[in-house]
């Protein structure tokens, strides 16, 4: 087919770039090249544990759409309509003692009426401990290094988790009114801080320097404003400065917030207004920057790229950038232009810059820009795949933040995408990974996931992609997870950290959650943590992690 022009002011396509139809072009389209939407989603994952593990009936988690036949149609590869909030981890016994899992998601009928989704009959016992789990361990495991006991007293109807935050030995999450920090080695507790209020956004990723910022409610009512923020120095768990950002306006009252750390700087974005302040003395640096685009949620580390919308005549800030701001100043870089009716969905990568754009549900396009924000290429769909990132905004009710995306990974000459996990008879789910050229955007080679389990990139170290494979267990069969890696020409998975086999039982309980893998030892996270009585909140297991 004929290539479509690039985006105003840049070059046209020459050779060595991706057809920019086929994930749902960002630029202005041909006939044909756009396909008619689908006629409903399919390829969810068939239980409400995320990807195909067993568990009890309940709405589909995320999952892929469907592709049009033909290199040149659009892949409707979206989110299901409802999203599955990633539940507290608890074990049930009674009823003769069979095992349940019963988490309570967010918007269900007892998280609505803050009672506790509790079956007659069964009690809740505490998880097994590491010791027990670590005895039989086979050779060549790694071990459970700690199972987290809740001790946050929760509403009714649960809690956001936030983080996991490492700083040296140290690694921090919040929960509700308080956030904590433990012994990565052994997990246990070492400063707990109580912060007379709900925690209502945080940053994906601490300081250099172990800092965090958090955003809290100004009050304990349904209606309180999230506008307050507090830093904490996660190595000691010493609090800093605080301050109140004003919310102004309709479209700034209704937004989310989206938080992001950029060298000494913390910003605070939503629709039509962003605030930044200086980490290390919490001066406020800027509210705003020139114009009539304004930047509304960054991502954290290195290199500061931004999500812009514009306020027009429409009020509908439809017109949307990628740019590259200095969080410092607010002054812009450079601007990538975004056509109109797609919108910023997330940046997988920084470095090189990979983004996400969506229209509504139906398009959704990948796009890989140069160092200075020009384009480069964008994805193009393999015949009949579907993709599957799973982001941070999928599983947690609150802080859309726009940099936590598992399942995908990039250096400058290769992205990494999961796909959708497909089942064949009566087996789980299995996914596999494809890698990209980053200067085409077209795919060089897959590796499918071992039967009945799913690989998620994480990120590219050392030339390598490391992913995380998920436990199963189900039709007597099980499967310990762990961290994997690939080199850039793919070929056999090579172990990084291999979880035992005698964990699969709990592991598969986190089939949802936040996956982190620093200093050798991998933490799970669960995004929401549901409430209950006290039997249960004591039962609940947050936070999981295996090393050597």
């Amino acid at each position: 087919m004929s290539q479509l022009p690039g985006p105003p002011g840049r070059p046209p396509q020459g050779e060595g770039r991706a057809d920019p139809g086929v994930f749902g072009a960002p630029f202005e389209p041909q006939p044909g090249v756009y396909g008619q939407p689908p006629a409903a989603f399919h390829g969810q994952p068939d239980s409400a544990y995320g990807y195909g593990h067993p568990g009890p009936g309940g709405p589909a988690g995320p999952g892929g759409g469907r592709k049009k036949r033909g290199r040149t149609s659009v892949v409707a590869a979206v989110l299901a309509a409802v999203l599955v909030v990633g539940a507290g981890v608890w074990y049930a016994t009674g009823d003769g003692g069979d095992a349940a899992r019963r988490p309570v998601a967010e918007g269900s009928a007892s998280a609505a009426s803050g009672q506790p989704d509790t079956p007659p009959g069964r009690t809740y016992t505490p998880a097994p401990k590491p010791a027990d789990l670590n005895a039989a361990r086979k050779d060549g495991e790694s071990r459970v290094l700690w199972v987290q006991e809740n001790t946050v007293d929760l509403p009714g109807r649960g809690g956001s988790q936030f983080g996991p935050w490492f700083a040296g030995d140290i690694v921090a999450k919040a929960l509700h009114r308080t956030v904590s920090g433990y012994s990565a080695a052994d997990g246990t507790q070492k400063w707990s801080v109580d912060l007379g209020a709900r925690v209502c956004a945080a940053p994906t990723l601490p300081s250099t320097d172990g800092k965090i910022v958090v955003a809290l409610e100004s009050g304990s009512a349904d209606s309180a404003k999230c506008d307050r923020l507090l830093m904490i120095d996660l190595r000691t768990g010493t609090e800093g400065w605080n301050a109140t950002f004003l919310r102004v306006g309709v479209w700034d009252g209704l937004s989310d917030i989206t938080m992001a750390i950029n060298g000494d700087v913390v910003t605070v974005g939503r629709t039509s207004r962003a605030d930044a302040y200086r980490i290390s003395d919490g001066k406020h640096l800027w509210d705003g920057v020139p114009g009539n685009c304004q930047p509304f949620g960054f991502a954290g580390g290195a290199v500061p790229l931004a999500a812009t919308s514009c306020q027009t005549a429409a009020d509908d800030h439809a017109i949307q950038h990628v740019r590259r701001i200095d969080p410092a100043t607010g002054k812009e870089v450079w601007s990538y232009p975004v056509k109109k009716g797609f919108k910023v969905d997330q940046f997988y990568s920084t470095d090189p810059p990979v983004i996400s754009l969506r229209q509504g549900r139906e398009k959704w396009a990948i796009v890989i820009l140069n160092a200075d924000g020009t384009y480069r290429s964008q994805l193009v769909a393999d015949e009949g795949e579907n993709y599957a990132p799973r982001c941070g905004k999928d599983l947690r009710a609150q802080n859309p933040n726009l940099d936590n995306c598992l399942g995908v990974a990039a250096d400058t000459s290769t992205v990494y995408l999961a796909t959708q996990p497909v089942s064949a008879g009566k087996t789980l789910p299995t996914n596999a990974v494809v890698a990209f050229d980053a200067a085409t955007g077209r795919s060089r080679w897959r590796t499918d996931a071992p039967a009945e389990q799913n690989l998620m990139p994480l990120r590219v170290e050392g030339g390598r992609v490391l992913m995380y494979l998920d436990a199963m267990r189900g039709y007597g069969r099980s499967k310990g997870g762990g961290i994997y890696a690939l080199p850039p020409t793919g070929g056999a998975l090579q172990p990084v950290l291999r979880h035992p086999e005698s964990a699969t039982g709990l592991e598969t309980y986190f089939s949802t959650a936040h996956i982190a893998y620093s200093g050798g030892r991998a933490v799970l996270t669960q995004p929401y943590i549901s409430g209950g009585d006290d039997k249960q909140e004591k039962a609940i297991v947050p936070m999981l992690a295996f090393g050597d």
